[in-house]
């Protein structure tokens, strides 16, 4: 069984005491003058590309985007991304993992709200408030003075601020505190146990809620049905493998948790209007 190719955070400098759950580099200096050509890959943790300038592509779960000028590329870990990035394309990227990130109630929520948004496209004015910020990580980062951390994760506060300020994503409202953090817990639960859990009953359960109060928090916040969204994310997942690996449909139904296979091509053609060696052969 071929999966996905995983990438963990690699500390930029080698020194004692720089922490291995986060990093940010410096674009330019990371290209060395050559385009950055990346194959199919996921992450375990949360990847951020702000560019200054920028040119060449970028594919997040299979969506296809333009690099540019003043641009803010956004993703969660688990996300499937394939990039290429032109020489001469200058920002930062940062990468971090959940840990690393004060585990407060407010901080969550800002992280998980920019965490919707794979692409921010801020402007000039809005993305030079962006970057000064990420100028200040990056100097604290490579000078580690005393509480350097403490300075980086502040910083990130203010710069998810200033990131969502600058946005207004065309989503549906998403209601109360309460209703968006309990869609997020079962938005996180899904991406954990898709393989394993398929029913609503299942996440209600471990979110300590009737089925029926669930449906009424994601109808609520996006307007779809607990099962809708299920499906939608084996869908995705279902994508991902077919897409990054040359796994045997047998084998990608196994990682999802089907033991029966013509059920989940059944299920997957339903869905997309392909069967998944059709989807393969047409997306490849």
């Amino acid at each position: 069984m071929e999966n996905i190719p995983i990438r963990h955070i690699k500390a930029t400098a080698k020194e004692p005491g720089v922490p291995e759950s986060f990093s940010i580099r410096d674009v330019r200096e990371l290209l060395g003058g050559k385009d950055m050509v990346q194959a199919l890959h996921r992450h375990d943790f949360f990847y951020m590309l702000a560019l200054k300038k920028g040119a060449g592509s970028h594919a997040i779960d299979f969506i296809s985007y333009k690099v540019g000028d003043q641009y803010v590329f956004f993703m969660r870990p688990g996300q499937v991304h394939q990039l290429t990035l032109k020489a001469g394309s200058a920002g930062y990227l940062l990468a971090f993992n959940a840990g690393f990130y004060p585990s407060g109630n407010e901080s969550n929520q800002l992280l998980r709200r920019a965490g919707h948004t794979n692409l921010y496209q801020p402007g000039a004015g809005g993305f030079k408030k962006l970057h000064a910020v990420l100028t200040y990580i990056f100097r604290e980062y490579t000078g580690k003075q005393a509480g350097y951390q403490k300075i980086i994760t502040a910083n990130l506060d203010i710069f998810f601020v200033e990131l969502l300020r600058q946005h207004t994503p065309h989503v549906p409202n998403t209601g109360s505190t309460y209703t968006q953090e309990r869609l997020e817990e079962f938005l996180a639960l899904v991406e954990t146990h898709i393989a394993t859990h398929k029913q609503v009953s299942d996440y209600a359960d471990m979110l300590h809620l009737s089925p029926y109060q669930l449906n009424a928090i994601t109808k609520a916040a996006l307007g779809k049905t607990c099962s809708a969204l299920i499906d939608a994310h084996i869908v995705l997942e279902s994508k991902r493998y077919l897409l990054a690996t040359s796994s045997q449909v047998s084998q990608v139904a196994g990682q999802l948790g089907y033991e029966d296979v013509s059920y989940f091509i059944r299920f997957f053609k339903k869905h997309t209007g392909y069967s998944p060696e059709a989807f393969r052969h047409h997306f490849s």
